[in-house]
């Protein structure tokens, strides 16, 4: 009779011991998975990009613009062959440009979005020796400017852009960047009205936020008092 009773002990506690060691386990395992959604949560908190704000930065100071705004479009032209050169003439494709002239381009991008559209570049800062490699290339005053005295896109104000829709469209101008026509013109308008509308839209927005164009390039648009600032030759490290 004892020994059934030490037999009946001895049974109880080894299930007593198995229940635990398997709860034991899936605490084990639950924590193992707790902690990698915390990993997978860091991952993600670290992989999302912080964009950066103008406050407190001076005016005249370069800056990469996709770091204050995700909400632009890129088809950075003379980084590739597909150009008028027919030459890739930067490094690496990046947008720069001063910080004044990222203010009234966070401005205008604002607007156009309430129109549905957005900004959409084809060249932004240009270092002065890239305008020498241009001239180079085409020296001809008619299409490069002379790198001597140089323009506005080596002084940090001057951007070539298009807009496209939000889902990245691009919306009818009537011609290519570069386009070096009368069908380019402003004052052309012997166009379709979606052309002439869309070329409306970019030029009134632009003009609005302290922006000036060109008659015969479509794309092309000065910041008011950017002329007065000294050509730079300022290079951004490529990746």
């Amino acid at each position: 009779m004892l020994k059934r009773i030490h037999h009946f002990i001895f049974l109880a506690l080894f299930l007593i011991s198995c229940k635990e060691s398997r709860t034991t386990e899936n605490q084990v395992e639950n924590g193992k998975e707790n902690n990698q959604m915390t990993d997978s949560l860091m991952v993600s908190k670290t992989d999302k990009k912080t964009i950066r704000t103008v406050e407190g930065l001076a005016d005249t100071t370069f800056v990469r613009l996709a770091d204050f705004s995700d909400g632009f479009a890129y088809d950075l032209r003379y980084a590739t062959e597909n150009n008028f050169l027919k030459e890739k003439v930067y490094e690496c494709a990046e947008c720069y440009t001063r910080v004044k002239t990222v203010k009234a381009l966070l401005a205008a991008n604002a607007d156009f979005k309430k129109s549905g559209v957005k900004i959409e570049f084809f060249d932004c800062y240009r270092p002065n020796s890239v305008q020498y490699k241009m001239w180079e290339i085409m020296p001809n005053p008619q299409y490069v400017a002379n790198p001597k005295k140089g323009s506005i896109h080596n002084k940090g104000g001057a951007v070539d852009i298009t807009l496209v829709t939000l889902d990245g469209e691009e919306m009818d101008m009537g011609t290519d960047f570069d386009f070096f026509g009368k069908r380019a013109y402003h004052d052309n308008f012997d166009l379709p009205q979606e052309i002439m509308d869309n070329r409306k839209l970019l030029k009134e927005t632009m003009e609005k936020h302290g922006f000036w164009s060109t008659r015969t390039e479509w794309w092309h648009y000065n910041l008011q008092g950017a002329h007065k600032d000294k050509v730079a030759n300022f290079k951004w490290e490529c990746e």
